[in-house]
C-alpha cells in the first residue's frame, strides 16, 4: 500500500468491508482516470481470488474468451469455454468454492462492458449474486466502471434483480492539492506550488494525467507535449472522456458546453433553454450523472430553495477544453507556451483558480479556524445593486459569522486600490442590505500570495492565501 497516495477514507472502508463477517456487494465508481482500478489493486496487493478485466469495444465472444483465460488462471486444471454467461460464471462459483481463503476477493474490473447487446449477462450476475454469493458469509465482491450511466442504471438505481443488492458505495474523488504535491514528488517531478495549483486549473486532481508528466520539463512543456502536441497522449482526452462515460454522451457534452460559457453558473431552466434539451427523466438522468462524477455541480443561492440551485462546470479539463483546446485553430504545438501573457489566459486562470477553492472549501475552513463549526457555503447575485454584485463563495456559519470570500489570482501579492476597496464596499453593503442578515460579515481575501499592505488592506478580516488550500 506504499503506493497509494491519499485516500485515507476509502483505505479505511475497504479494511472494514473485508473484515467483514458478511458478504459484500462493492460498487466502486468515479470518473475515467481518477484511479479507481490502481487502488484495488494496489490495496489488495493484487491478491484476489479471481479477477477479470472487462474489454472495452468487444463483442459477447470476445469477453466470453477473456473471461475464460481469466478463470484458468485461477483454475489448477483445464476448463472447458462457456459460450453462455449463465455458464461462466457457474464455473467462477465452482472455482470460487474451491478457495481456501477465508474471504474469497472477487475483483471484476469495467463491469459494465461485459453487459453487451443480447448477451444476458445482466441477468447471469443477478444470478450469480442473489442465489449464491449472498446467501454465504465470506465474499467481498468488488465492482468497478467508468461507464457512469451504466453504474448508476443497471447497479445503483436497479429497480430489478439488483434492487437493494448493492451492500457497499465507494465514490472515487480527484486528487486534492495536497495530493498532487505528494503524487510529483514520488515521481521525483519538481514543480513549485503556483505551478502546481496552474497544472490543478487544468487538469484538476487526476492521477492519470500527472502521471504523463515528463521530469525535467516545464509545466508549460508539458502541457504542450500533451495536449497540443499531434502525437499528444492527451489530443483526443476530451471526445474519448465522455464516449466512455455515458450512453448517448452528445447530450451531455452540451450541458457542459453551456456551463462552459457562463462561469457564475446556470440555472437549470436556463440550461435546458441554451443547450435546447427538453425537460423530463433523461435530461434529470445526465444532471444527476454530471454530479456524480464530479463534472458540475449544483450551488445553492444563499437566499433561495434547492430547486432554485444554480449549476457550475467543475471539471477543470473539460473548461480547459472549451476555453483552449477547441480553439486551437491554427494546430500551434506550442500553443500553451505562447499563450501564458494572453488576455485569455488571465481571463481563464482567474476563473479556473476560483473553481480551485471551491473544490478545497475544507483547507479554506481550516485555515478560517472553523473546521469544526457547522458551515452552508452558497453564492449569492444580487438583485438590485447597480453595477450588478456577485459572490462566488460565502461561507454562513452557526456561530453568525458569514465570511464573503472574494477570490484573486496572481503572480505576486494582490493590492487593492481606491476602486476596488469602494468595489468590495458596494458588494458587502448590497449583500447586508438585500438579505436583511444580522450576522457579522467579515470580508475575506483568497489570494495566491496575500494582501500588499496599504490603505486599504485594513478592510479585510481574514486572508487565506494559496500555502493554505494545500
Amino acid at each position: 500500500m506504499d503506493r497509494i497516495i491519499g485516500r485515507g477514507e476509502q483505505k479505511a472502508k475497504l479494511k472494514s468491508y473485508f473484515a467483514s463477517d458478511s458478504s459484500e456487494f462493492v460498487v466502486v465508481y468515479g470518473r475515467r482516470r481518477v484511479g479507481k482500478t490502481f487502488l484495488i489493486r494496489e490495496y489488495f496487493n493484487n491478491t484476489f481470488d479471481f479477477q477479470v478485466t472487462g474489454l472495452a469495444n468487444a463483442g459477447m465472444k470476445e469477453q466470453l474468451i477473456n473471461f475464460h483465460a481469466s478463470v484458468q488462471k485461477y483454475y489448477p486444471s483445464p476448463v472447458p469455454f462457456a459460450d453462455t454467461w449463465f455458464n461462466a460464471l457457474q464455473q467462477l462459483i465452482e472455482l470460487l468454492e474451491q478457495s481456501k481463503s477465508n474471504r474469497k476477493l472477487v475483483f471484476i474490473d469495467e463491469l459494465p462492458w461485459l453487459d453487451t447487446p443480447k448477451s444476458g449477462f445482466l441477468s447471469a450476475f443477478e444470478h450469480f449474486w442473489n442465489s449464491w454469493a449472498s446467501a454465504r458469509r465470506d465474499i467481498l465482491l468488488i465492482v468497478c466502471g467508468s461507464a457512469t450511466s451504466w453504474i448508476t442504471g443497471k447497479l445503483l438505481n436497479n429497480r430489478g434483480g439488483f434492487h437493494n443488492r448493492v451492500t457497499k458505495r465507494m465514490s472515487i474523488a480527484p486528487f486534492t492539492l495536497g495530493e498532487c504535491e505528494e503524487y510529483l514528488l514520488s515521481k521525483n517531478i519538481v514543480l513549485n506550488r503556483y505551478q502546481i495549483v496552474e497544472s490543478y486549473m487544468i487538469f484538476g486532481g487526476i492521477p492519470y494525467y500527472l502521471s504523463l508528466f515528463e521530469k525535467g520539463k516545464s509545466l508549460a512543456q508539458n502541457i504542450d507535449n500533451l495536449i497540443f502536441n499531434e502525437s499528444g497522449e492527451l489530443r483526443n482526452e476530451f471526445n474519448n472522456l465522455y464516449a466512455s462515460l455515458f450512453k448517448n454522451h452528445e447530450n451531455y457534452v452540451k450541458v457542459v458546453e453551456v456551463l462552459a460559457k457562463k462561469a457564475i453558473g446556470l440555472s437549470r431552466d436556463e440550461i435546458l433553454t441554451l443547450s435546447k434539451l427538453s425537460d423530463g427523466g433523461t435530461t434529470t438522468k445526465i444532471f444527476q450523472e454530471l454530479e456524480e462524477c464530479k463534472f458540475i455541480r449544483k450551488y445553492n443561492a444563499l437566499d433561495k430553495k434547492t430547486k432554485d440551485g444554480l449549476y457550475q462546470l467543475t471539471d477543470f479539463y473539460t473548461l480547459f477544453y472549451f476555453k483552449f483546446i477547441q480553439k486551437n485553430e491554427y494546430n500551434d504545438p506550442y500553443f500553451w507556451s505562447t499563450s501564458i501573457d494572453s488576455p485569455e489566459h488571465r481571463s481563464w486562470s482567474g476563473y479556473a483558480f476560483e473553481q480551485v477553492c471551491l473544490a478545497h472549501i475544507d483547507q479554506i475552513k481550516r485555515k478560517l479556524g472553523i473546521a469544526g463549526v457547522q458551515c452552508k457555503t452558497a453564492s449569492w447575485r444580487s438583485r438590485t445593486s447597480e453595477p450588478g454584485a456577485q459572490i462566488d463563495l460565502l461561507i454562513e456559519r452557526k456561530d453568525q459569522i458569514i465570511n464573503l470570500c472574494e477570490i484573486k489570482y496572481s503572480t505576486q501579492e494582490f493590492s487593492i486600490d481606491k476602486n476596488y476597496s469602494q468595489t468590495l464596499r458596494n458588494k458587502v453593503g448590497a449583500f447586508r442590505d438585500e438579505t436583511k442578515t444580522k450576522k457579522a460579515v467579515h470580508l475575506t481575501m483568497v489570494t495566491t500570495y496575500g494582501l500588499k499592505p496599504n490603505e486599504y488592506a485594513g478592510m479585510v478580516q481574514n486572508e487565506v492565501v494559496l500555502d493554505d488550500l494545500f
